[in-house]
């Protein structure tokens, strides 16, 4: 699907808390045969403009992991140099702060940082103390353990009875105090490190973790539009229960029957598509006859649209289909959002013409079933990959007619997506 301008499709669920780990600057400069140093001046440049894009998507609170208690083990050089484009980082954010209405706070010690920078940090920090529309947490000589122990400390000088402590006020000496949104809803590491290193323990207990392989450096509005996408599939119980319904379907007969209608397109059978359509229609969803026959009408016109390559007329029938679902199943997802999906895979693999790279297929599957179901990119993969199989094996099924391997093909196919729905099964339920 187009990134339309990087505009969050409507109905996306967007965190009100994101918290960032910037890792990756000194291998970025590495790979390129640069001095470490240049990964570093890369990495400060980008923050503005991703900070900017956070406030686009409507993010209220956004949390920047600048340099760690256990940063200190860097060469001296280095450090100075860091300490000077901090000073550099703050002034640049003050600038955005006073046009953005944002609140910038300090997150970690104060004692240890160069006197010039606490200047500049406790100036920015005054200045924007009234605003509200946004906050920028730079968390600068933070560590998660040492965060603890100093809301420890102060709760020992507030000489609180033990009986009047509980989390509510545990919460109200941390760092993060009297914050709207104190508490992490997704976290973006970068450079495939898969550790969130002690960044705020005590505030990240139900966050999501979005993984990105790539280092700090290439990081753009683009790539936290697709983490913000995906955290929005993401199913949130925080130890409960969420409002997704469980699936209830076989996998292996919504596998055969999606296998059967796909032969009676390619036959260009009307009547046995409209057959399985209607009974893959019922048995995915679990609706009764009556439902599935009037859900599948709206999906049989947006095949023949497909069929005349009208892929407008195609999405808007595939969104009645997917209002008519959402409707008696009360599910959660947005109909337009998964007709573009539907109708985008169809597009794709028209394109495609059998071309065995299935990376767009994939890509494209896992945005459709995790838009569905509510699953993120990881919970995914698997089902999208072999869907993406069963749809290759039904273009060398195409392309084996009349010799004695179309068969072959087809029972592949079959089997693929049988497998495909068994994974689907298995994370969605």
């Amino acid at each position: 699907m187009e990134k339309n301008s990087l505009i969050l499709p409507e109905g996306t669920l967007v965190p009100n808390h994101l918290a960032i780990i910037p890792d990756g600057n000194r291998r970025w400069a590495r790979a390129k045969g640069l001095p470490s140093f240049e990964g570093h001046r890369r990495g400060f440049d980008i923050t503005p403009e991703i900070a900017r894009a956070c406030r686009n998507f409507g993010v209220h609170t956004l949390t920047i992991w600048a340099f760690s208690t256990e940063n200190w083990d860097r060469s001296p050089e280095e450090i100075k140099f860091l300490m000077k484009k901090y000073e550099d980082f703050v002034d640049q954010h003050l600038k955005e702060a006073r046009k953005e209405e944002a609140k910038i706070i300090h997150l970690g010690r104060k004692d240890r940082i160069p006197p010039s920078l606490v200047r500049k940090i406790t100036q920015a920090e005054k200045e924007t103390e009234n605003n509200k529309k946004y906050i920028l947490n730079i968390a600068l000589d933070y560590g998660g353990r040492d965060e603890i122990l100093r809301a420890t400390k102060r709760i020992l000088a507030a000489n609180l009875n033990p009986d009047d402590l509980d989390e509510e006020t545990f919460k109200s000496f941390l760092d993060t105090q009297n914050q709207p949104y104190p508490y992490v809803d997704l976290v973006i590491r970068s450079s495939g490190e898969q550790r969130f290193s002690g960044l705020l323990p005590w505030q990240l207990a139900y966050a999501e973790f979005y993984w990105l392989p790539d280092h700090f450096p290439e990081f753009t509005p683009e790539k936290l539009w697709e983490a913000i996408l995906d955290f929005s599939r993401r199913r949130r119980r925080f130890g409960g229960n969420d409002g997704v319904p469980k699936v209830k379907f076989d996998p292996k007969k919504v596998g055969k029957l999606e296998y059967e209608w796909w032969r009676a397109h390619n036959e260009k059978d009307e009547g046995k598509l409209r057959k399985f359509l209607i009974e893959w229609t019922g048995e995915l969803y679990s609706l009764n006859e009556t439902s599935s026959q009037k859900a599948s009408e709206f999906f049989i016109k947006a095949v023949k649209y497909h069929n005349l390559g009208n892929w407008s007329k195609a999405i808007e029938e595939m969104e009645w289909f997917y209002k008519f679902i959402k409707e008696e199943k009360e599910m959660i997802y947005q109909p337009k959002t998964v007709a573009q999906l539907e109708v985008n895979w169809w597009r794709i693999h028209d394109e495609l013409e059998g071309n065995i790279d299935k990376w767009r297929l994939e890509k494209t599957f896992g945005e459709l079933y995790g838009e569905i179901y509510r699953l993120s990119d990881l919970q995914t993969t698997k089902m999208a990959h072999l869907k993406a199989l069963a749809t290759f094996a039904y273009d060398l099924a195409d392309k084996s007619k009349l010799n004695d391997k179309e068969e072959k093909y087809w029972k592949l196919a079959k089997d693929y997506l049988i497998k495909a729905y068994l994974a689907l099964k298995e994370v969605a339920s």
